[in-house]
């Protein structure tokens, strides 16, 4: 198996990729206040900055201008952690769930058609692949020394 061409091949198809506007909208829910508010969802609603910056990998800088955003548009809302007055909780508002299970539904329903356009055994073995790259680390495939300066 030539594993060059294949890599040259799948690099073509990422590019051509590229500029399409479904996969600019799974990318964009995946990034800002989108991930913010799904990252509430999938909380319980509610969660503290600095854990939300060490698990989306997202610096605190970052994490307290979307926030400060979200708190504006009155989809979350800030308040003192009564266990422990040195913690603020941030915690979606009612209108801000509803926001969240909005998007959630189009996304859901976006990818839908995206695996019923591929059929049934593609669409499994899709995410059977996609699954088995998920469990490596990126250092499996792009040591660090390896990286493009």
């Amino acid at each position: 198996m030539d594993y060059t061409a294949l890599a040259r091949e799948y690099m073509e198809v990422l590019f051509q990729m590229r500029n399409r506007k479904t996969s600019k909208k799974i990318s964009d829910s995946m990034h800002g206040e989108h991930v913010m508010l799904t990252y509430l969802s999938h909380h319980g609603g509610s969660g503290i900055p600095s854990e939300i910056s060490n698990e989306l990998g997202i610096s605190t800088a970052r994490i307290a201008a979307t926030l400060n955003s979200l708190e504006a548009k009155g989809l979350l809302t800030r308040r003192i952690d009564e266990l422990d007055r040195r913690r603020i909780l941030v915690e979606l508002t009612p209108t801000g769930q509803m926001k969240e299970s909005e998007h959630e539904k189009r996304i859901v329903s976006m990818m839908v058609r995206m695996l019923e356009n591929l059929g049934e055994h593609d669409a499994t073995e899709f995410l059977r692949i996609l699954k088995k790259l998920s469990s490596h680390v990126p250092e499996d495939f792009f040591p660090p020394d390896d990286a493009i300066k």
